[in-house]
């Protein structure tokens, strides 16, 4: 005997939620997907930052030491760091010198978004403060 009802289980589902599961699931997996591209592209981001504020950094020290005369060759401080800052593949924006003291602006820019990222760097001599008579060795 099964029953009353002719031997069918009851239906859980309420009439028009065929479906819904699957709608579900591949909603989770777009955000997911949106959110694992987004997290990628931060994260090349950070990366170009680094890549670009170590250009600037090298292209600062650079055009310090030339303008120290610690180079041979006679090449100008600004033409140093701009080459410098070419061969890590960025752009040297501007450079500037005071006195001894180089200040350089590199830019370049992230491969996924394209997102321009800056950097800035100054080099030059240790100052001189309490406790420092001269500069260092």
């Amino acid at each position: 005997m099964r029953g009353e009802g002719g031997g069918r289980r009851p239906s859980r589902s309420r009439p028009g939620d065929e479906g819904s599961a699957s709608l579900a699931s591949v909603s989770v997996l777009v955000v997911t997907a949106v959110l694992a591209v987004a997290a990628l592209a931060g994260a090349q981001a950070l990366a170009e930052r680094s890549r670009v504020a170590g250009a600037a950094d090298a292209s600062a020290l650079a055009a310090a030491d030339a303008a120290a005369g610690l180079v041979p060759g006679g090449v100008g401080p600004c033409a140093l760091a701009e080459s410098l800052a070419r061969a890590n593949a960025v752009q040297l924006d501007s450079c500037e010198l005071d006195g001894p003291v180089a200040t350089v602006v590199a830019r370049g820019s992230s491969p996924l978004l394209g997102v321009a990222v800056r950097a800035a760097s100054t080099a030059g001599p240790p100052s001189s403060g309490p406790g420092r008579d001269a500069p260092g060795p």
